[in-house]
């Protein structure tokens, strides 16, 4: 294990583990508890759209990223709060867009593309110092905001129509949530990838929500969760020579089959 810490690259692999755990553990569990994991999965879709363009662009992919994923959060925000139409048609159609502009600037763009690729299926090996500072900034600006309106925050996570009638701002506080969503998305992708996103923003999250009640208590326990699936995924990927991003994925969805099982079994643990 000592040898293993010797390597640049797996020490920034771990880290990025704990700072996107902060990230999943707190924003999935709003995710989760307002049942907003189609129209997640939907942002981190269409961010691929914003990677593509930046590489035909010679830009910072990264930057593609962020605003195709906060135009995404935006758009999708808007249509299940305020259109008629089929909210989950909607965001489909979208979500399939952005994927399909993608893909076209990738073909589009010449010379080798398997940088392009890792934003697409992930690569944590691969997490550079300038990723790291970009998790740690979204990491102190999602717990801010999550700190400062914690309250009502939890209060439209568990009863919506309870916060209107106390005079909340229902419509803020969701473009807030989204908008964090989105910023969620970008530094997950480097991790995980933008198809396997949604896996590990809900899933330790979810299994959380199957003991607990309290959100200050599922956030904690989905952050520590998080941490434990990307680490030990990634340690197995590393030691049995595995893709990374669907080793923690694997690692992930087996924990909560296993939860299922054991909730199903017994009581709901108290908090």
């Amino acid at each position: 294990m000592r040898e293993l810490l010797s390597f640049s690259f797996m020490q920034n692999a771990l880290l990025a583990g704990v700072l996107v755990s902060l990230t999943c553990g707190v924003i999935g569990t709003l995710v989760v508890l307002k049942r907003m994991v189609f129209i997640s999965g939907g942002v981190a879709h269409t961010a691929y759209g914003g990677v593509g363009l930046a590489f035909y662009l010679g830009v910072n992919p990264v930057l593609g990223a962020v605003a195709f994923s906060l135009l995404a959060s935006f758009l999708m925000g808007y249509v299940q709060r305020q259109t008629r139409q089929r909210q989950d048609t909607l965001i489909g159609v979208m979500w399939a867009i952005g994927m399909a502009i993608g893909i076209l600037f990738a073909d589009l763009t010449p010379g080798y593309k398997a940088d392009l690729m890792s934003y697409l299926f992930g690569s944590i090996l691969a997490v550079t110092q300038g990723d790291l500072w970009l998790m740690l900034a979204v990491n102190l600006l999602v717990i801010g905001v999550v700190t400062l309106f914690y309250k009502e925050l939890q209060a439209t996570a568990f009863d919506e129509t309870f916060a209107r009638v106390r005079n909340l701002p229902v419509d803020i506080l969701y473009v807030l949530l989204i908008a964090m969503i989105g910023l969620a998305v970008v530094i997950l992708m480097r991790v995980v990838g933008l198809i396997l996103i949604i896996a590990l923003l809900t899933i330790p999250a979810a299994i959380s929500s199957l003991f607990l009640k309290h959100m200050k208590h599922i956030m904690l326990l989905a952050t520590g969760l998080s941490l434990i699936f990307t680490i030990g995924g990634l340690l197995l990927a590393y030691f049995f020579n595995l893709t990374s991003s669907a080793t923690i994925i694997l690692v992930s969805g087996i924990a909560y089959l296993t939860a299922m099982v054991v909730h199903r079994n017994c009581n709901r643990c108290p908090d």
